[in-house]
């Protein structure tokens, strides 16, 4: 069983920064690029970034660009998420995905992770 893990949420203020990092356990799994999506209370899971595993640009929601910044580290398997001048509307529980396409929609996604708080105060 393949499970994504993630870690880094926490609680910081208006202005700051999170580092979120997604790393598969278990059996090895096959998919072409990770995705990172979020969910406030009350509100649909929206996409915020992805990144194919090898090559191609990374894609990101118009509320995150030029905030934003996912990366890949292929020798440790993991995938990051740094967020940078957070606002409280960032406020939401994120999750990481993996899909064989690059995609925005959270259906074409089939292996997620439990998910990690991220709370901004103002």
């Amino acid at each position: 069983q393949v499970q994504l893990v993630e870690s880094g949420g926490g609680l910081v203020q208006a202005g700051g920064s999170l580092r979120l990092s997604c790393a598969p356990s278990g059996r090895t799994f096959s998919r072409s690029v990770r995705g990172w999506f979020r969910q406030a209370p009350g509100k649909e899971r929206e996409f915020v970034a992805a990144i194919m595993i090898i090559g191609g640009m990374p894609v990101y929601a118009d509320s995150v660009k030029g905030r934003f910044t996912i990366s890949r580290d292929n020798a440790k398997n993991t995938v990051y998420l740094q967020m940078n001048s957070l606002k409280p509307e960032d406020t939401a529980v994120y999750y990481c995905a993996a899909s064989p396409f690059l995609r925005s929609r959270p259906e074409e996604y089939d292996y997620w992770g439990q998910g990690t708080q991220v709370t901004v105060s103002s």
